[in-house]
């Protein structure tokens, strides 16, 4: 019988943290799309000294404890810390760090790096996402 678990995570913790790493995505870096790109709390905050950095520090931490929750591969968190590394220490350089902040966007690669390790375990989940917004799709016929 199968419930549902790998290397002792349920699918439903699985689930709930690749549903975390969507929302910080959306919620740092696409907030408000502009084609492919997008801008989130994260490009606006870098602006901000202290702030931004604090951001960053702080959405890297729930990212990465949402892997180990997940028990994402260590290759994975590996890749997800340095995507965040990366990020934080763009926001303590003034001017050039700040605008390089904004157009990197590192929580996005984070949050999908462990989105990718989970659905490769686990499946992407079915569920909708609550308190994301999600662009409307043409109905199919």
């Amino acid at each position: 019988m199968d419930d549902g678990r790998h290397g002792g995570v349920t699918r439903e913790r699985a689930h709930r943290a690749w549903r975390s790493a969507e929302r910080i995505k959306k919620l740092s870096d696409n907030l408000i799309s502009i084609g492919r790109w997008g801008i989130g709390v994260d490009g606006v905050l870098a602006w901000v000294p202290i702030a931004g950095t604090a951001y960053s520090v702080g959405t890297g931490f729930l990212l990465l404890y949402e892997g180990v929750q997940a028990k994402a591969q260590p290759w994975t968190l590996t890749r997800m810390a340095a995507y965040m590394i990366a990020n934080s220490a763009m926001s303590d350089v003034p001017l050039i760090g700040w605008l390089m902040d904004t157009l990197f966007r590192g929580q996005l690669m984070a949050a999908n790096a462990l989105q990718k390790d989970i659905e490769a375990r686990f499946g992407a989940p079915e569920a909708p996402i609550e308190g994301v917004w999600r662009p409307l799709t043409p109905a199919v016929r």
